[in-house]
């Protein structure tokens, strides 16, 4: 049975990051996937774990030869989603998650047309506010340009197919796991994995 493809998004502050990492220790059949960067490897990352670390040439290849299902450069180094690598992990029946924003989403969507796509709101603009001003040690500055971030990514809501507020957390990842068991039991789901079955029962 081949997985299916998921993409979530949320502004910063939201809990995505949370929700996603608790999600796969609670389904072994979900997995996220691992984006490709030109930016250097940091002390304590790992090559294929936190990102596929790429030189710029070997990513420009891969641009050229539309391999990523969406990529952006971002202060000078290349980020992006390789389409043989998703499509690895989707034949060997595992649903893959896609971590990226709203512009990533639009970009994939052109090319796979059938990926569920999830978004994560907070459920105040007091508790994201809250949540963004962290540790207390950014100023009020940096605080407000990262609500206006926040902001404008939530306006982009409705080019998404299911909303998950994250007010309390584990009814938000109870509510973002049936997404995906519910996928799992839709009809071409079904058939594909229990085709003997079915043909056995219509027997006469």
């Amino acid at each position: 049975m081949s997985g299916a493809l998921y993409i979530i998004s949320a502004p910063s502050g939201a809990g995505k990051t949370s929700l996603v990492s608790q999600l796969i220790e609670l389904d072994s059949h979900i997995v996220v996937s691992v984006s490709s960067t030109t930016r250097p490897m940091r002390t304590g990352e790992q090559n294929g774990v936190n990102y596929h670390f790429l030189t710029v040439e070997e990513f420009e290849v891969k641009i050229a030869e539309n391999d990523f299902l969406e990529h952006a450069k971002v202060f000078d180094n290349y980020y992006g989603t390789s389409k043989s690598s998703v499509e690895e992990q989707l034949r060997k029946g595992k649903d893959v998650i896609l971590e990226i924003d709203y512009q990533g989403a639009q970009q994939v969507r052109k090319i796979m047309p059938k990926a569920t796509s999830i978004f994560i709101l907070p459920p105040s603009k007091e508790e994201l506010k809250r949540r963004l001003t962290g540790r207390g040690t950014d100023s009020e500055e940096v605080i407000a340009k990262r609500l206006a971030e926040s902001m404008n990514e939530m306006s982009h809501y409705d080019e998404f197919d299911y909303l998950v507020i994250n007010n309390h957390f584990q009814t938000a990842l109870e509510e973002l796991h049936s997404i995906f068991k519910s996928g799992r039991l839709l009809k071409t789901a079904q058939v594909n994995q229990h085709q003997n079955l079915i043909q056995q029962l219509l027997e006469s």
